[in-house]
């Protein structure tokens, strides 16, 4: 009797456990649909455009499509953003298309074509060269023998700067002192005197220069880049423009002319389609939303989303726009 009263109760203590291990994985199960599909995106400096329309973007796609959540991650954007989406570290990216080109022709920081598609160009970039005034930095090629930062290491900000520094006759290696700092960093050494320059590319305006240029006023000055242009062009392609940013834009005293380079937003090339195309919905549906973020998105346009060439549109997207 006292091993059959043991034995159901044990069958009965199973019975309960049972039922509570049932309810907590429900449970689970009800917590893991609603949190759905986690997304990361990569994007670029804290201080850049990158990573303040990064968060506008995760916070779009956490409302706005089923199942998905997503969180912008810092980082030292174009290249770096390539390689974290190629090997999956992100699954959504934001670059240049000057570093894509490279990376789909395997060319310049890639070794090989890498397996990326575009969902969308959004807004151009612009190169923002800043010096202090007090260093007499008129022109790229003033740079020789300057401290200068150009940009986070496998950065599109890097990329850009070399070549400018090449398009002006210069060594980046030899003929400037080169440092390889984010934009933050390259600020503050602005300020406390231990650089003489910086290269930065980013959407207008880049909250980290308007902080240089409001902290410091007269004391540094953009730096014209019309006189390197037409070399630029003729070695990388015309995905170089001319661009010219506003005097309205950093309160400048007139407007500076300098060079456009345009964003993609990029994945892996074996993203869902579903998703990709819903991804470029998202872009065009929400424009308002994200300019509400920052104004570059204000840039995206339906017209412009599918010309992403020399980068492919991944299927999805290419289905969205028809």
């Amino acid at each position: 009797m006292t091993i059959k009263r043991v034995a159901v109760l044990l069958a009965a203590g199973a019975l309960l456990l049972g039922g509570c291990g049932g309810d907590r994985s429900a449970e689970q199960g009800a917590d893991r649909s609603t949190a759905g599909k986690r997304l990361s995106i990569a994007t670029g400096n804290t201080t850049g455009v990158y990573y303040v329309l990064g968060g506008g973007l995760a916070d779009q796609i956490g409302k706005n499509i089923p199942g998905y959540q997503a969180t912008a991650e810092a980082t030292g954007a174009s290249v770096e953003n390539i390689q974290r989406v190629v090997r999956g570290d992100s699954d959504i990216a934001f670059t240049l298309a000057d570093s894509a080109a490279d990376a789909v022709a395997g060319k310049g920081s890639f070794t090989s074509p890498q397996p990326i598609r575009a969902i969308a160009r959004l807004y151009d970039n612009y190169t923002q060269v800043v010096a202090t005034t007090g260093s007499g930095v008129k022109s790229v090629a003033d740079l020789r023998g300057k401290r200068v930062s150009t940009g986070s290491p496998n950065s599109g900000t890097e990329v850009i700067a070399l070549r400018l520094l090449r398009a002006a006759g210069l060594d980046p290696d030899k003929d400037v002192s080169r440092q390889s700092l984010g934009l933050p960093e390259s600020v503050q050494g602005i300020k406390d005197g231990n650089l003489d320059a910086l290269v930065w590319s980013g959407g207008l305006p880049t909250p980290g220069i308007t902080d240089l240029v409001t902290t410091l006023k007269g004391e540094v000055a953009f730096v014209p880049l019309d006189a390197v242009l037409a070399s630029v062009r003729r070695e990388h392609g015309e995905v170089y423009a001319r661009g010219t940013i506003a005097k309205d834009v950093y309160a400048t005293p007139a407007d500076v002319s300098t060079i456009a380079v345009p964003n993609l937003l990029v994945v892996n090339e074996k993203m869902d389609p579903v998703l990709a195309g819903n991804l470029a919905r998202l872009l065009l549906d929400h424009r308002a939303d994200l300019a509400k973020i920052h104004p570059a998105a204000g840039g995206i346009t339906r017209e412009n989303a599918p010309r992403t060439d020399p980068v492919p549109l991944h299927d999805g997207a290419k289905h969205y726009y028809g």
